[in-house]
Parts: structure tokens; sequence; C-alpha cells
């Protein structure tokens, strides 16, 4: 049909918002053009002019405020709005959030690529990730360690992004990121083991209902690896992610991280050539590749060149595009007549109603940790206040934050809700102050003297004394004091002073191990230096003893304040994982000499993470907790801290001990490592869901509305909870269950629901849980499938996962689960019961687990419970080896002690190639037992196989 019949007949049906959504989409893919098409697959979509199609790019960064694209309100980070517990208030945070990307979208130029797409209204929010090691460098993106408490923060957020309108969404939400990303360090070549349990009980368990409630538009594949096999070719994607969708809603637009499809050849090996990696990735479920920047040719040229090669074809590309279109026109891009959003405008990006929302969230997000009665402070008994710390008036920017527009430290917070009253705030940073003059020219570093912050690992930040702004390394090496934050993929601005000898030290780059040196040419100095000969020595003088005027201040104050914690962006951040969970040594010391002045001091930890602060809690009155809590951070501690307001928190996760060893950092399996409340045996510092309060709280008359259910019914659970103190508060009713005698290795406790509160002084209030048998689930590996089992449980309304206050029996009744039948089926090796020294991998590039000794040099112990071996009297293996190692490479099958049989393993060559091999039964045993298989020495075992004949 020529243009002028086209318009002849009127706009085509892509074009008619009375059709359906489906029928419009399919309309507008068939004229689009298979290059058109190919081209939609990059993040930078380009224009389809002769349809009137716009560009498109995908993703804005919208986690806690919007990120990137300058100014906007900054709320809590999500760590902290998950510390809030409160569904409404996130749903409220992800409103205004969504409400001014539109602003953004519609108002101001894009920061990126300001000549090929609007901003994005597709947000990259929220992260779902658990928060499973406290070390973890994004810690600050999660929510929190436990999957029930993640989804349901989680769905609020994407709840408040998409907002409700039944056709069009003001913002598309992304959840990620897909799957078990949990650790920084080689993150794009590290991989997590998850054995089935802990896949679908934990870290699935956090995505599942949040796609099932089809609130979320996309996901984000992982850096890492799963299994042995990259997220981003991941049969995950369809076989779990997918599924959950509604079968009546709309289909996820599935996105890589940055630089994660071409990281399949380099640094990964996964494939040898990039049009194979690419293929792959979009076969997997890939729709759209994050790659290469603004650079689209280099991608879609592969993929183009992967089509030719016939590794995809048309149908790939038109699924992916497909998605992308939905998504399109779900956003209101093709109907801008009707766009119910189109009144937003950019007076809304940091207007007076989202910063009283920010002061809110602030507020509520914080915990207090313990209080002996200091706190609230009473300007009355405490007129003179001192405020103390490297954070005591400083707020930071994480790199998801956006822009702050304004920032209100604590101690100024404190000081403006002090002037009422005629208080005063006395304030002491605790930096040392001093000057680094060189020993050979003997002139001064910038010429300016330096306060030193130290965050940890002996890494400093160094603030010209009379601008404040951070001394920075330029990209000609050399040093300037101009930066006024830290906000930068790189950050320039960290250094180490180390010992030179004779009491002389030498300033080293933290970004690149570099030492500062003068350039004989014309004496500038440039941090140049590769090795420490080659150094500038300098002297270092002490202008101000940083400790001694903060106990100068706490000496003449009557009570301290003492703000300690980390910089985002410094030692814990993407890209870095932490190495340990204590407070750096001079904030610690800091704290003590305060302490010891002032014995009335508070420590307020704001930090991006939990501390081992073991000493501030057995030594202080008052131990506090925030995130970096965005531009009202000091407003809302200040009301905290006064008894304006109610510590309304309650943590997100397990505060540990400092002597409490963590597992290592790449141990995955919480269940047999012992990770979060649900399987942690030591008692931590500060349990999940801790958090006092400044009122009282009485729970009683728990009941059931019945005390048996069978294996797919509900039980109603009942508390009345009463606000017994003087003073309004809010309290996190949280609910617990427990497996009692469980055959399989259950959770200590599991959070199965919460409610959050206010209660005025005297009030009491029922609350009642909807508990349906499937939160008593555990993830049988003998079946394949969630299972309740029959038997006794424990039902439990706690403070905390540690401060159990009313507990109830609960009878599951239904048939007992029979021995595991393996007779004539084929068993996966990865469905083991319990294991030692073993790993999870991949049994081929594209599907299946298999699994591995961690260690080729020990054996490999895998444990099936419960095994009816009844008539066996033959046992078939499937291994894989690469090639003749210096070990034995042998499988041996023991029921209790009794040795069934020993095999030895083949070389296949490869590691996805799989020979199967058999053995008699030494001594057939009938009956149930446990099965016990040891591998010995370099293979892969995927399966096996009881025969009742030879």
């Amino acid at each position: 049909m020529s243009s002028q019949s086209a318009s002849a007949a009127g706009p085509p049906p892509f074009r008619d918002p009375a059709l359906p959504l489906r029928r419009r989409v399919d309309d507008l893919l068939r004229r689009l053009t298979p290059d058109e098409r190919i081209a939609m697959l990059h993040q930078y979509a380009p224009a389809v002019p002769r349809l009137g199609v716009g560009s498109f790019r995908t993703g804005s960064e919208a986690l806690h405020g919007v990120s990137w694209l300058g100014e906007a309100t900054v709320f809590p980070q999500a760590v902290g709005l998950g510390a809030t517990w409160d569904e409404e208030l996130v749903h409220r945070v992800a409103e205004a959030v969504s409400v001014e990307l539109r602003a953004f979208h519609r108002h101001r130029p894009p920061v990126i690529a300001p000549d090929r797409a609007p901003n994005s209204l597709q947000a990259w929010a929220p992260v779902l990730n658990l928060l499973r090691d406290p070390r973890w460098g994004r810690n600050e993106e999660g929510y929190s360690e436990d999957p029930a408490h993640t989804a349901r923060l989680g769905e609020a957020y994407c709840r408040g992004l998409a907002g409700d309108h039944p056709a069009y969404l003001r913002a598309a939400p992304v959840l990620k990121h897909f799957l078990a990303y949990n650790n920084e360090d080689e993150r794009c070549t590290t991989s997590s083991g998850l054995r089935p349990r802990v896949l679908h009980e934990y870290d699935l368990a956090a995505f599942r209902p949040v796609v099932a409630a089809d609130v979320a538009t996309g996901a984000m594949a992982a850096y890492n690896l799963v299994n042995g096999r990259p997220c981003h070719v991941s049969p995950l994607i369809e076989e779990e992610l997918r599924r959950w969708a509604r079968p009546t809603g709309h289909e996820l637009f599935v996105v890589s991280d940055a630089e994660a499809p071409s990281n399949l050849v380099d640094p990964e090996h996964y494939y040898d050539d990039h049009v194979e990696a690419h293929a792959a990735a979009l076969k997997a479920g890939i729709d759209s590749f994050t790659d290469h920047g603004e650079d689209s040719a280099t991608p879609v040229g592969r993929l183009r060149q992967a089509l030719g090669r016939g590794l995809i074809d048309q149908a790939d590309v038109d699924r992916a595009v497909r998605r992308q279109l939905e998504l399109r026109f779900r956003l209101g891009e093709f109907d801008p007549d009707l766009d119910p959003y189109a009144d937003i405008g950019p007076e809304v990006i940091d207007c007076p109603e989202h910063r009283a929302l920010a002061k809110r969230a602030a507020t509520d997000a914080v915990v207090l940790l313990k209080n002996d009665g200091l706190l609230p402070l009473d300007p009355a008994r405490a007129p003179r206040i001192a405020v103390v710390g490297p954070l005591a008036d400083t707020l930071c920017e994480d790199w998801y934050s956006g822009t702050l527009p304004y920032q209100v430290g604590i101690a100024t917070g404190l000081a403006a809700a002090l002037d009422a009253h005629g208080g005063e705030v006395i304030r002491a940073d605790g930096s040392d102050r001093i000057a680094l003059s060189s020993r050979t020219t003997g002139e001064l570093l910038c010429k300016t003297p330096f306060d030193v912050d130290d965050w940890g690992r002996g890494v400093l930040t160094l603030r010209a004394a009379d601008t404040g702004r951070y001394l920075s390394l330029k990209d000609d090496a050399s040093l300037a004091a101009d930066q006024e934050r830290l906000k930068s993929w790189e950050i320039h601005e960290t250094f180490r002073l180390e010992p030179a000898g004779d009491g002389d030290l030498r300033l080293r780059s933290v970004l690149t191990g570099r030492y500062a040196t003068l350039d004989p040419a014309d004496g500038r100095v440039t941090v140049t230096a590769e090795t420490p000969d080659a150094a500038e020595r300098w002297r270092r003088e002490l202008l101000r003893d940083g400790a001694a005027e903060a106990r100068a201040a706490a000496e003449t104050a009557d009570a301290a304040i003492v703000v300690l914690g980390n910089h985002p962006l410094i030692n814990g951040r993407e890209t870095e994982d932490r190495t340990g969970i204590d407070l750096p040594g001079t904030q610690e010391e800091l704290l003590r000499t305060v302490a010891s002045a002032r014995p009335e001091t508070a420590l307020v930890v704001m930090s991006s993470y939990p501390y081992a602060v073991d000493w501030a809690d057995a030594h202080l009155p008052a131990v506090v907790w925030t995130s970096h809590g965005g531009q009202e951070t000091g407003h809302a501690l200040a009301a905290v801290l006064l008894g304006r307001a109610e510590p309304a928190g309650r943590l997100p996760q397990t505060w540990y001990r400092g002597d409490d060893p963590l597992p290592h950092p790449l141990d995955y399996d919480i269940i047999k490592s012992g990770w979060t409340y649900q399987y942690h045996r030591a008692a931590p510092l500060y349990p999940f869901g801790h958090g006092l309060s400044y009122t009282g709280f009485s729970h009683r008359d728990l009941r059931l509305s019945r005390p048996s259910i069978a294996q797919d019914g509900t039980v109603d659970v009942t508390v009345t909870v009463t606000d017994t103190g003087p003073r309004p508060g809010s309290e996190v009713v949280q609910l617990y269950v427990r497996a009692l005698d469980a055959r399989y290795e259950a959770p200590r406790r599991r959070l199965a629901d919460f409610r959050k509160i206010r209660l005025e002084p005297g009030e009491s209030r029922e609350v009642t849980f909807r508990l349906p048998a499937e939160r008593l689930a555990h993830w049988d590996v003998a079946t394949g499938a969630f299972a309740v089992d029959p038997g006794a449980y424990e039902i439990t309304v706690a403070r905390s996962a540690e401060h159990p206050v009313l507990t109830a029996p609960l009878t599951v009744t239904g048939a007992a689960p029979g021995p595991r039948t393996v007779l004539g089926r084929r068993i996966a090796a990865v469905d083991f019961d319990d294991h030692e020294a073993s790993s999870v991998v991949d049994a081929t590039r594209t599907s299946g687990d298999a699994v591995a000794p961690a260690d080729p040099s020990r054996p490999a112990t895998l444990l099936y419970r419960a095994v009816d071996l009844t008539g066996a009297v033959r046992v078939e293996v499937e291994t894989a080896r690469e090639d003749d190692g210096p070990q034995d490479a042998r499988l041996e099958l023991h029921a209790g002690e009794r040795l069934l049989a020993g095999i030895r393993v083949p070389v296949t060559g490869d590691r996805y190639t799989w020979a199967t091999r058999a053995a008699p039964l030494a001594a057939p045993p009938d009956g149930v037992h446990d099965l016990r298989l040891t591998l010995h020495g370099a293979f892969r075992f995927a399966a096996f196989r009881f025969e009742a004949t030879r």
C-alpha cells in the first residue's frame, strides 16, 4: 500500500488506542523491517521516522530517588527504606520518585546521549537481591536479608512506580539483579552456588511474589554466574522468572546489565566469540543489550552476524522486540493525547510535598538499637549537646542516589531543633588537621593544610582546611583540592599516608597505587611514582588534634552524640566488598575518647551496612542506626534523638558480633554455612527485626482459628497489642514459623508475615494474620516441588527474630511423606539433602546442574536421606571428566557404612561430554537407607539411577 492510500485509509491500527494492546503491538511489529527490529535490541533503540516512532532508551536509575539526572529528592537508601517495614511509606516514596522521573522525561534534557532519546521511563529499581552477607559492597541497595520482607517492600515500590492507571504506566519498574548476586569482588567471574533448596526457598523467593503480582514490567540479569553459568544465559529466566507471571498479565522485558553480554566472552570465557555469546543471551531471554555504551553498531552487528550464521532466527528477534514495544505502549509513548501524566511539570522535582515525605521516610527508618534511658534527650536537662565525628554534619551521596538539592546534617538539624529551647550544639568532626610539606622544597602540598578523615583500612580523604574541598587526583596525574563531593565511578579522592622512615610519609593514591613525587623539570607534584623509592617524602605537622578537640567539646557539653559510619563510595561499594565489619580504628578510638569524657554519650551509626559495635553496646547508654537518609537526615535524627518522633525502624538484617567468624563471602549456601537469622547459630549483637521504642508494648491473647490444618489449609493468627507506655508509638508485629522435628534442616525461625501499627498510649488493637499452609513449605528435593510436611509447627509472635513474645502450636495433618523412590528413576546429583566439600556446577551451557568436588584434592560427600533401595542390584552414574588428572577419579556409594559400589570415572575429554558407567551392587540392600556418595578427584557428577536387573 502506498503512503498516499495509507493516509486516505486513516491511521494504522497501532495508533488506535481503542484496539487491544496485543493487536497494536503486533501491527507495529509487522510494519518494522527485519533490520529495524534487530536495531531495537540495543539499549539505545533508534527512531523509525517513516512510522513516526521515536528513539527509545532503556533505564533510568531510581532506587531511592531519580539518579544521575541532576538535583532530585533524595530519600533514604533502600536498606533504610527496608528498616521502616512500612509498605505504605515505601509505596509513597516510589510514587514520588516516578512523578519526578516523569518530570525529567518531559521537561529536562537528558544527561546521557541528549541527541538519542529522552530520559527513560523504564526505572531500574527496585533491587531484590537479599542481604545475605553484610560485607557486600552494594548492601545499601537491598531491602533485607529475608525474602518475604524483601518481596513485600519490593512489590510496594513497584506499585508506587507504576501508578494505578488501568492502561498506562507512570514508570516501568525493573527488578534487579536476577539472580543470587551478593558479592562485588570479581563479580563477573565468581559463581554463586545454589543447591535447589537455597535456590527455591531463598533467592528465588524474593522475586517470585513480585512477578506473580504483575507489578514488575521487567528484570535485569546479574553480573555473576549461578552454578557455573552466567546469569545472562541462565535457563532460570524462562523456567522460573517468566513462568511466574500471570497468564493474563504482561510479559517481562528483561535487560542486560552494563557490558554483561560482552563479559560472556571476556572475562568469563564462557563462549569463544561474541556472536555466539550474544545469540545465547537472546535465546535465553535477554531482550535488550546494554553494551558498548551508546555504540549500538557493535552489539547489533554481532546479533546480525548471529542471524546470518543461523545461531538465532527472526522469531528470537521478534519475541524480544515485541516485549519492548508492549512496554512502550504501556508507557503511553504512542498515545500522547491520552497521557494521564501530561500535567506533571518540573515543579514537582524536590517539591515541598516530596521534602516532607523524605523527612518522614528518614525519620521512620531510624532504629534504636540500645537505650538505657539516655534517649530521648531533654533540652531542659541537656541544653548543650556535642555532636562529634566525621559524619556529624556531613551527608553523603551514593552511586544510585540523586544529587542532593540541599542537605541538613545531624548537627544542623539538632541546632535548629534546640534553638527554640535556648539549647546549643557544639560541633567537632574529630579529624586531625595537618600540614604536609615537601622534604625537597619545604612547600605545603597544594598550599593548604588538610583535615584528615580515616575511613578504615588506611584509606583517607583530605579536605582543604580553608574550603572543605577534597584533594583529588586529576587525569594528568596532578593534585588539586577542588572536589566538593565524592560522586564518580572511579574515586580520585582517596589516599594513603605510608611511613617513609624518620617520621616522614609518602602520599599514595588508592585509585592508581602510585605515589606523589616531584616533577624534576618544574617541581610540580604529580602522582606518577611507581615505587616507594621514587616517591617524595612529606613531613607531617599536626595543627589540630581531632580527638583532643572532640574530648574538649564533650567535656563542656551535657551530652554527646558521636556520628560514625561509612562513606558509600569508599571501602564497600559497587565493585568492592568490605573485608570485615569492624568500625574504622580511628572512629572507634574517637568514640572511646568522647565516652571517657562524657558518659552521657550516644553513638549514631550512619551507614550502608551493619557494623560490629560490640564496645559501644557494652559501654554506652544508647546506640542508634540510620542508613544514609538523604537530604532530610538531620531533621529526622533530631526529631528522634529529642523525642519529637518515635524510633519506628526495625533492623532489616542481622548485626553480627565482632568475634563471630562469618562464612566465606562466596558461600551462598545459607543452610550449610549458617547465613542470616534463619540459620545462624551464634547469638547476634542485634537480631533481624530488632528495634527499641520510647514507649512500651505488650502482646497477649495469641490464638489460632483452629489448632490444625490440612496441607493446603489456612489458619488465622490473632494477637492483641497494647501501647503500655506514656507515648504513642509504632510497633512491627512480626510473625514467625518453625517446623518441629523436621526431616530436613529447617530454619531456626522464618518470617511468615508482619504488620506495622501505630498506637496511642493505652490503646489496644487486634492484629490478625491469615497464614496459608504454603508459608510452612520447604523445597522437597525428593519430589522437586514445595511440600508442607504433616507434623508439629510453632507459630510465634515476636519483637525480633531472637525475641519471641508469644508462641502457639499448630499441627498440619495429612499423609506422612514416604521414602525417596529411586528404582528406575534418574536422580539428579544436585538433589541431595546434605553435602560436604562439594560445589554445584553447570551440566551444559544451556541447562542443568551437576556436582563436583570443591577441591579435587579432598573428597566431596553427598547425602540422600531415606532412600528406598528395595530390589536394587545395579547402579548407573553420569559423569564428565576433562582429562587424566593427578588424582584418581572415582565415585563410591555407601548405604550407611556398607560400601555398595565403587566406579572409576572415565575421561570424556570435555566438561560437557557425559558418559554413563554402571556397576553391580556388592551386597544389594533392601529397605530404606541413607545413601552417601563420595566423589574422589576432578570430575563432574550429574545423575544416578538404580536398576532391579543387571
